[in-house]
């Protein structure tokens, strides 16, 4: 990856739960820190208090191979952020943007997980079947398979990449149910790194770094970390602005330089 895309967050965030904003922002402004540090290139959406979770950014999108397929939820205001999403990767970033045209489909981005060789789609309270047919007709250059989420979170909390064809997972029981339901569907064959705590699963691989979460919020898993990880490693505490969000993925877009890129 060589572009990250965030907003900024707003003060109307305390309007999805019971945040300490001022905190949310200090550790936002070290998560964006930390990122820019490993070499990406930043785009920095301004905050938007008639969108309060705008923060979250990856439900808004999925983008593959230099083109958007933008999210759609049954909530307004998310709704509102896909579409302004929309617009700006399309007039201010120049990429091509698919937008669902069935009335029916749910599409949450934190649901889609792309592992580099194919497509799994978290059926859940945010995404719906339809949700992950226009993921299939948007990138049919890869295997799409719909894999249901029983817990209540989207399929990113449980499952995520940490490095080339290895998930890393969590001891939890959704999370090993959701495992074994990928691994029986699954088109490829992957290796697994299984840490303690639930909350561990979600972290960023990205060119070659893994970040995860700080050991304040995993000490178990923080440890197994230590002992199992040969490559470079980060941590972040994302305690409060991640409260109610898959976690670390959910604050960003990571995106491959393919045209130039205008500042916004």
């Amino acid at each position: 990856y060589s572009i990250l895309l965030y907003c900024r967050i707003s003060n109307a965030l305390q309007e999805s739960g019971s945040f300490d904003v001022q905190l949310a922002k200090q550790q936002h402004e070290q998560y964006c820190a930390l990122l820019r540090e490993i070499g990406l290139d930043v785009i920095e959406l301004p905050p938007d208090d008639a969108l309060p979770e705008g923060v979250f950014v990856e439900s808004s999108a999925v983008i593959c191979n230099g083109v958007a397929l933008i999210g759609r939820s049954e909530n307004v205001k998310r709704r509102r952020e896909a579409d302004s999403m929309a617009i700006i990767l399309k007039k201010e970033l120049d990429i091509p943007v698919i937008e669902i045209d069935d009335p029916h489909a749910q599409l949450d981005g934190g649901d889609v997980l792309f592992t580099g060789r194919e497509f799994f789609i978290g059926i859940s309270a945010f995404t719906n079947e339809e949700g992950a047919r226009a993921v299939a007709m948007a990138y049919p250059e890869y295997p799409v398979t719909p894999i249901r989420v029983n817990g209540s979170k989207r399929l990113k909390y449980y499952v995520t990449m940490a490095g080339p064809d290895v998930l890393c997972v969590s001891t939890s029981a959704t999370c090993q149910e959701i495992v074994k339901r990928m691994e029986r569907e699954a088109s490829f064959t992957y290796q697994k790194l299984t840490l303690p705590e639930e909350s561990a699963a979600n972290m960023l691989y990205i060119n070659g770094t893994i970040v995860h979460r700080s050991p304040t919020e995993i000490p178990e898993a923080y440890k197994t970390l230590k002992e199992k990880i040969d490559i470079p490693t980060r941590n972040i505490n994302i305690s409060e602005f991640s409260q109610y969000s898959s976690g670390l993925s959910s604050a960003c877009l990571l995106l491959r330089r393919w045209k130039s890129i205008r500042s916004i």
